[in-house]
């Protein structure tokens, strides 16, 4: 199958790769970052100047950072686009944003599917990500063996938005471990705790975690870029988590607290680097 791919960042790199690898013919667009763009090439795949280009695939894989980047692509896909076709969505997009999308293509006979995934960068490259699908029973039915090239549990929660929704609420429960764990070590710092004894015992207890792994192994030997998350990106999830929660009822004070902690990290420069440095004393005063 031709699948094109929108985003060949640290994710959409990795599973491109993984589909060249299946036997799958790739297209990918220019991307700013020629690295990527140029390994995937050197593996097999084609460069594609323009979204246009890009439109003859049967399937599109879109895995980009927002809901506006989404929408901003597929606006350019659509004059290209022929029945048929099948866009999937990897990012972690708005729900109510997918759900309009999705509608807009169906009535141009395209089918939509919200694939947002669990696992990073390194998952990527090795296919055992998970992907959370939000499709109609016959897209999800298509596109199965491909998400099958790239992840090792895939699960279908029902039509199109439905797989954000669920990959809302699981970042808000990974948001809200990073920012527990951020200040739960810097009161260690502050009371004198020898980090790396904390972090031994507590692998031994109930807050042993990947969150907490990912986060403070690293950080013990000064590098504080072991989960790679950007601050920008969590504090995008965590506002459209906090959006979804207010619909359903659900917001609460601790909602706002998280959001809080990632906003403020965003609004005083820090976007650009992963969550764990919401662990470096140079950025205490937003943990």
């Amino acid at each position: 199958m031709h699948i094109g791919l929108v985003g060949a960042g640290m994710m959409g790199h990795g599973m491109a790769a993984n589909l060249l690898k299946h036997g799958h013919e790739v297209s990918v667009i220019a991307h700013r970052n020629r690295g990527p763009v140029e390994d995937l090439v050197a593996k097999g795949a084609r460069e594609a100047a323009s979204l246009a280009a890009l439109a003859g695939a049967d399937v599109i894989l879109i895995c980009v950072t927002t809901s506006k980047v989404v929408a901003d692509s597929i606006a350019g896909l659509k004059p290209h686009l022929r029945q048929g076709q099948i866009i999937m969505d990897a990012g972690t997009s708005a729900p109510d944003a997918t759900k309009r999308l999705a509608q807009e293509l169906k009535a141009m006979g395209v089918g939509y599917a919200d694939i947002p995934l669990t696992g990073g960068p390194e998952q990527a490259e090795q296919g055992v990500l998970g992907v959370l699908c939000g499709a109609e029973p016959e897209t999800f039915a298509r596109i199965q063996p491909l998400l099958a090239c790239f992840a090792t549990t895939i699960k279908h929660f029902g039509p199109p938005g439905s797989g954000h929704t669920a990959k809302l609420i699981s970042n808000y429960l990974v948001t809200g471990m990073v920012a527990l764990v951020a200040e739960a070590f810097g009161a260690a710092r502050t009371a004198q705790i020898d980090w790396k004894d904390l972090y031994e015992v507590m692998q031994n207890g109930s807050g042993n975690s990947g969150v907490l792994r990912k986060m403070v192994e690293p950080a013990l030997h000064g590098d504080f870029d072991g989960y790679r998350f950007a601050i920008a990106n969590a504090a995008k999830d965590i506002s459209y988590y906090a959006e979804l929660a207010e619909k359903l009822g659900c917001a609460t004070r601790l909602t706002e607290s998280v959001a809080e902690i990632f906003r403020e990290a965003v609004e005083t420069g820090h976007g650009g680097r992963n969550v764990s440095h919401l662990l470096d004393p140079a950025i205490d005063e937003v943990t």
